[in-house]
């Protein structure tokens, strides 16, 4: 089935946030959609799903094979979700359901669920095939909650996928997944091109699109200004936005906060962990860990998916208990002073209210300066305007951002970040840590950073710590991982 779309347009309250004369989606055909964060890359995605946020209004034509609606018709496309169109979604903690074991999850997916005993029984042997074809065996009695970004993105894909939909969206589906997680999702993806399926991923992830192929669009400020062969654009970009987002990687940033790293040895203890153990089930993730970080000290934790990184995070934060060991906070460290940057940033906000409303309540509870939103505002490049948007009217890089101003409000010392930029393409992602470096530097804050990319670890991070193995990348006499 071919998918064709026309002169599609989102609006929220009079301004354009999309604006594309024309996408088609081809049978055996990988469409690709980079650029920059905001730039209406998910709307698009959403607005021929027929599942946009309530307050943002689509307009446009859609030409589904001979079938042919206007975009504002959403019950048309709603009665083929699951069977001919499928959307992987860039929030999987959200898509999945908290209560369901995964198992159940993924088998609701497939037609024959709900057909009988027997079909239920194949579904579920299906999901159990999925998930182990996903490296997830063993996970099928979990709660989503209990997995990791990764793990849940994972088990999103095969729900999405377990129902055979022609028409593949993949919205940021990278996202939280190590290198050779990435590049099995990339064959998979592939693999549905391959079987004749259509594919429109959207990504941040040069190396995904590259993985992919097929054609690749760019989109800045609500439009496509650059589109072609995927490996022609990367190779040979004519738009200036798209040569400078090639080149705004990692491994090539001087940023002027390199030079300003307190000595940690001279810091203040804020964060002891000794002796820490932590499995789940029958599967450990780390045991006899020690750990210490200090006042102004640049910490990266690293790893492949599911290995325990988040969890490390929220047992030297004290919101998870370990299964062994203990955790010591400075006295200095009560009333905020250790704030959370989440993988997926929705958790950080009240899901029905304004996000204006949300960091007012910051301001007041932590007697916070009401004038660094603005200020902060600015610095991260985003329009006031979003703080009268409730969660689920921003985009993902938004919020992302936006996130990050609601924990810099109270001034931590200790900020420990999940994966911060995951959702923020490559030249927001520079603009955004610069942003957040300055604000580490000026507070004399303790920054622990988990990230996949190596590259971004090695730019921000004084010590490197891989819990793949367990090793400390560079070890101190009174900091051993074990």
């Amino acid at each position: 089935m071919t998918i064709e779309l026309f002169d599609v347009q989102v609006t929220h309250e009079g301004r354009t946030l999309v604006d594309v004369p024309r996408l088609t989606l081809r049978p055996g055909r990988a469409v690709t959609i980079v650029g920059e964060s905001g730039s209406g890359k998910s709307l698009l995605a959403h607005a021929l799903m027929g599942s946009l946020p309530h307050a943002l209004h689509a307009t446009g034509e859609i030409h589904l094979g001979p079938d042919r609606s206007s975009l504002t018709d959403t019950r048309a496309r709603r009665k083929l979700w699951g069977r001919r169109l499928a959307l992987l979604p860039q929030e999987p903690v959200l898509a999945l359901d908290p209560t369901m074991r995964v198992h159940h999850q993924v088998a609701e997916g497939h037609p024959r669920f709900l057909h009988g005993r027997r079909g239920r029984a194949e579904a579920l042997e299906l999901a159990g095939t999925r998930l182990a074809g996903l490296g997830l065996g063993g996970t099928e009695q979990a709660y989503p909650h209990t997995l990791s970004g990764g793990m849940a993105q994972r088990v999103a894909f095969a729900a999405a996928t377990i129902g055979g939909a022609e028409v593949l969206i993949a919205d940021e589906p990278s996202k939280g997944l190590d290198t050779g997680s990435r590049d099995a999702l990339a064959r998979l993806l592939t693999r549905h091109v391959d079987q004749g399926g259509s594919l429109l991923t959207i990504t941040h992830d040069l190396d995904l699109a590259r993985a992919v192929g097929g054609t690749l669009l760019v989109m800045r400020q609500a439009g496509i200004v650059e589109q072609g062969p995927t490996e022609q654009v990367l190779a040979r970009p004519a738009h200036t936005w798209t040569q400078r987002l090639l080149a705004a990687q990692p491994r090539r940033w001087t940023p002027p906060w390199r030079d300003t790293t307190p000595d940690p040895a001279a810091g203040t203890t804020l964060i002891t962990g000794s002796g820490l153990r932590k499995a789940y089930g029958a599967r450990p993730l780390f045991s006899g860990l020690d750990l210490e970080i200090a006042a102004g000290e640049r910490l990266s934790l690293t790893g492949p998916s599911g290995c325990g990184k988040t969890t490390l995070g929220g047992i030297l934060l004290r919101l998870v208990p370990p299964d062994a060991g203990e955790v010591r906070h400075h006295p200095g460290l009560a009333e905020g002073r250790v704030q959370k940057l989440y993988q997926d940033p929705s958790v950080a906000f009240a899901p029905r209210v304004p996000i204006r409303t949300g960091l007012r309540d910051v301001v007041r509870r932590h007697r916070a300066d009401p004038a660094r939103v603005h200020l902060l505002l600015e610095r991260l490049g985003l329009d006031p305007a979003l703080l009268d948007r409730r969660p689920g009217e921003v985009s993902g890089g938004e919020l992302q951002r936006l996130a990050i101003i609601r924990a810099m409000l109270v001034e931590p010392r200790v900020l420990f970040a999940d994966e911060p930029t995951s959702r923020l393409d490559l030249l927001t992602q520079e603009e955004t840590v610069g942003c957040l470096m300055d604000q580490v530097v000026e507070h004399g804050a303790a920054l622990v950073l988990v990230t996949h990319d190596l590259d971004l670890a090695a730019a921000v991070a004084d010590r490197q710590v891989s819990l793949d193995g367990i090793h400390d990348a560079e070890p101190a006499e009174s900091e051993r991982t074990g």
